[in-house]
């Protein structure tokens, strides 16, 4: 069959929703189908020469140049019609996108009549109020840009029902977490038909999860080794574990990986607290890198509540074998074992967690992540699950 993905940003750029879709692509291709990706043109580095990629007329939209925008509308429109036309019929449209990606998807699909398989990435309502200083208002606009790219009269201006257009005329909906999805179907966003929400997975590429899992499993002798990786942004709660590694007073080696606008503000508090543990900042590290420390790690450390729709980190470390603690009470259920929760969300609470992981680490008594998780979250297996997903939609 063939698919063709549209997305907010070009699947080069940075973002765990563009990395899933180079994986998927990759994948989707390797079972025999053909697919290609719509999504606005870079402009902070040279086009991949790629031909799977068409890249639609765009204007830069952050200082580095690394995101861009197309406005959805009629020149928009004969534009892709245009560039698809010279390629094999569209079997499906599958949409991951969040803005005007998916209402240029949506849009194209209803013009041609193509079925659409809608993956929700992101909780817009959290992701918004954690990356704007008005975000009410900012809902407000993109509600009413929903509305009027889509043709909708559906009511409400909040976080859940922007989705809840999104998912209408699709098909069919997928989310990367059982939590995710259960969520978006309390707030009504199903697809037409109202069918319940796929869950699906974001995976890990199978020969990148059995190179890392084919070297050298030891970990280095000493105290406790923990990894925090991510974005430094407040939603990722860097900070307040800062804190708690200070005074938890636990003796242990840290790393930190990964950069952000909160890295001197992080910097800051080891130099102020000179916690009992020492800490290192690693910066951003290439992938393969990444997983080689994840796996060599006593547990990887996820700070984060209510924000991520999946979190990637600690079904990476499951994959790997190694434990996590983790604070969002949701992804510890998706996750079912293999790991630490904290009894709250305060960094009194945060503090004992780590105190009670390093004495198990130490005693040898560490828990053991499920088993299972590892075949699971191979991106051939959730490939295979997403095709069923396009399958049904195509025979219903």
């Amino acid at each position: 069959m063939h698919v063709v993905m549209f997305g907010d940003q070009h699947v080069e750029s940075l973002g765990g929703a563009q990395v899933s879709m180079r994986l998927q692509r990759r994948f989707l291709e390797r079972a025999g189908h053909t697919v290609t990706v719509v999504a606005p043109a870079m402009h902070g580095r040279a086009p991949v020469a790629d031909a799977a990629y068409l890249d639609m007329p765009s204007i830069p939209i952050t200082v580095d140049r690394e995101y861009s925008l197309t406005w959805p509308g009629r020149r928009t429109d004969s534009w892709v019609d245009a560039a698809l036309r010279g390629r094999p019929p569209v079997d499906v449209v599958h949409v991951q996108a969040d803005f005007w990606g998916a209402y240029i998807g949506h849009r194209y699909a209803a013009r041609h009549g193509i079925p659409v398989v809608h993956t929700m990435h992101n909780r817009v309502d959290v992701g918004i109020e954690a990356t704007t200083p008005i975000p009410k208002t900012v809902l407000r606009v993109l509600n009413a840009w929903e509305r009027r790219s889509l043709g909708s009269a559906a009511p409400g201006r909040d976080g859940w029902a922007y989705l809840r257009r999104l998912a209408a005329p699709s098909a069919a909906v997928t989310a990367p977490s059982t939590h995710f999805a259960r969520r978006l179907e309390q707030h009504g966003v199903v697809p037409r038909g109202a069918g319940g929400v796929d869950v699906v997975w974001n995976g890990i590429d199978d020969d990148v999860l059995d190179a890392a899992l084919a070297a050298d499993a030891d970990r280095p002798s000493g105290p406790p080794r923990f990894v925090w990786l991510g974005r430094m942004s407040p939603e990722k709660r860097l900070l307040p574990f800062l804190e708690a590694v200070a005074e938890s007073g636990v003796r242990a080696e840290l790393e930190i990986i990964g950069g952000g606008g909160q890295l001197a503000a992080a910097r800051r508090i080891v130099e102020k607290r000179h916690p009992a543990a020492s800490v290192v900042f690693a910066g951003r590290l290439p992938y393969v890198e990444t997983l080689r420390r994840i796996r060599a790690a006593d547990a990887v450390v996820q700070t984060s509540i209510g924000f991520e729709t999946q979190g990637m980190t600690v079904f990476e470390a499951a994959a790997l074998g190694t434990p996590s603690i983790v604070s969002d009470p949701d992804i510890a259920a998706e996750l079912g074992s293999g790991h630490w929760s904290p009894s709250g969300s305060s960094t009194a609470a945060l503090a004992a967690v780590l105190r009670r992981a390093a004495a198990d680490i130490e005693a040898g008594a560490a828990p053991a992540p499920d088993a299972s998780i590892r075949e699971r979250f191979r991106q051939s297996s959730r490939t295979a699950a997403m095709v069923e997903v396009y399958e049904r939609v195509l025979a219903g």
